[in-house]
């Protein structure tokens, strides 16, 4: 119930924050606004505002879109509708000129976008707890290792391009890792060891990763959160981590003999010995022993194919806690870094789309409303600050999806502007009817895609 409720919020607050950018948008432009509806098909909810305009707010009972319905001429049924009064006409929206329009339409996306802001501002200056910069001995062979990058070194920041980046917090170092990466630019690194003392340290290149999100440029490096012990949490039933007579609350200090400090160290592990047998260092009730288990066998997932087709597979939830602390921003720095992040987000989503497009990035990546609802229950569930960053995040990506050239969608409305601003007649009727089959077709297809995503992610794969 509570995922249901916070998805439900979310999908409010996100879908009332982006009709009011048109509302208020219209209303300065000089347009009639008739309704304000906030979700399709009955209403539940309904009254009248008592301005000039009369215009009618609705709560209706699905809530998975919202719409502002102005004055229009051509969305008048001559059969149904009755005749517009002749001294409202120069308030309707058909009659303004291409800049107006071009704004009220604009306006929705950019309010998503102001709405994220507002939230990281409140994040960033009310203080966010996160993991510190404290890094692990990286792997032999890696840039970080290859620079002198020690067991228990805490980052202070980054240079790099002749700018230097203050680091508090472990997603500070990877924003400025992916900020400062392109172009394969040597870095410095100042950091504080152990002992107290503070050195630089340099790697020859830091990962041209050209913002994929999809690549982790601290993994590239070799650089990895320094956490405590790992803890199993979970035991999958009929599962290798089962068989082998392993239990929640067992910590996990050895990998076939060898020391362990990382969870990641032992995924890549298990992932690269598919139906192999392994040793694993246990400490049960102050006890230290070594348990033997034989790894299952599992589809290795689109584009992650090892040398093969297999991955191995435990069975095991995992738990490793990081040491963190209360990051807080003042006001001014904290705008600032809103900014930077809604950009930053923004510019990784758009580049995630085209690297789909194109064929280099997975579908898979799509996600539709059960993961939305789902993600959203989870962080709910974690608090308050979880949420609202949660809210931000989607904020931002209904703000770039709606920009989106698309017929039917914001962004395909801008499109025919921007052509009638550039030839002095705006697009045929008979075009636009056409172009909006297109799009309706292109989001039905998009929606189906992300909807098989989303019960391939969350409930075949728990088969």
């Amino acid at each position: 119930m509570q995922t249901v409720i916070a998805f439900v919020v979310a999908l409010c607050i996100l879908i009332f924050v982006h009709e009011m950018g048109h509302y208020l948008a219209a209303r300065a432009c000089g347009v009639k606004v008739l309704r304000f509806s906030i979700g399709f098909g009955r209403p539940l909810v309904r009254w009248v505002g008592k301005g000039r305009d009369k215009t009618e707010w609705t709560l209706a009972a699905i809530p998975l879109g919202g719409y502002v319905k102005m004055l229009d001429e051509r969305e008048r049924d001559p059969e149904t509708d009755p005749p517009i009064d002749p001294a409202e006409l120069p308030r309707a929206f058909n009659r303004q000129p291409v800049g107006k329009r071009f704004v009220v339409v604009a306006a929705g996306p950019l309010a998503n976008f102001l709405l994220a802001v507002v939230l990281y501002v409140v994040l960033f200056a009310g203080g966010m707890r996160e993991p510190v910069p404290v890094v692990a001995a990286p792997a032999a062979g890696t840039l970080a290792a290859q620079a002198g990058v020690r067991d228990g070194d805490r980052v202070l920041s980054l240079t790099a391009n002749d700018h230097t980046e203050a680091v508090r917090s472990w997603n500070d170092l990877r924003m400025a890792v992916f900020s400062q990466g392109f172009g394969d630019a040597r870095a410095v690194l100042r950091v504080r060891g152990i002992d107290g003392a503070e050195r630089d340290v340099t790697l020859a290149r830091l990962p041209n990763t050209g913002g994929d999100p999809e690549q982790d440029p601290l993994a590239v490096l070799g650089l990895a959160l320094k956490g405590g012990p790992v803890t199993i949490t979970e035991i999958v039933p009929d599962s290798a981590a089962q068989r082998a007579g392993l239990k929640a609350g067992d910590r996990v200090v050895a990998w076939d003999g060898q020391p362990l400090t990382q969870a990641s160290a032992l995924i890549r592990g298990v992932r690269a010995r598919p139906g192999q047998e392994v040793t694993l260092g246990i400490e049960r009730a102050g006890e230290r022993i070594d348990v033997k288990a034989k790894l299952d066998a599992a589809p290795a997932p689109e584009g992650e194919a090892r040398g093969g087709s297999q991955v191995g597979k435990l069975g095991a939830a995992l738990n490793q806690s990081v040491q963190t602390e209360i990051v807080r921003y003042p006001l001014v720095q904290a705008v600032a870094r809103a900014a930077d992040q809604v950009w930053n987000t923004s510019a990784l989503s758009l580049k995630l789309l085209g690297k789909m497009l194109v064929g280099q990035a997975s579908l898979q990546n799509l996600s539709g409303p059960l993961t939305v609802a789902d993600y959203a229950g989870r962080a709910a569930n974690m608090g308050w600050q979880p949420f609202i960053s949660f809210l931000a995040l989607v904020s931002v990506s209904l703000g770039v999806l709606n920009l989106l050239p698309i017929p039917v969608l914001d962004g395909g409305h801008l499109l025919y502007y921007c052509v009638e601003f550039l030839t002095g007649r705006p697009v045929p009727d008979h075009w636009q009817a056409m172009l909006q089959k297109v799009g309706i077709a292109c989001i039905l297809l998009l929606t189906s895609l992300a909807l098989f995503n989303d019960v391939s992610r969350l409930f075949l794969a728990r088969g």
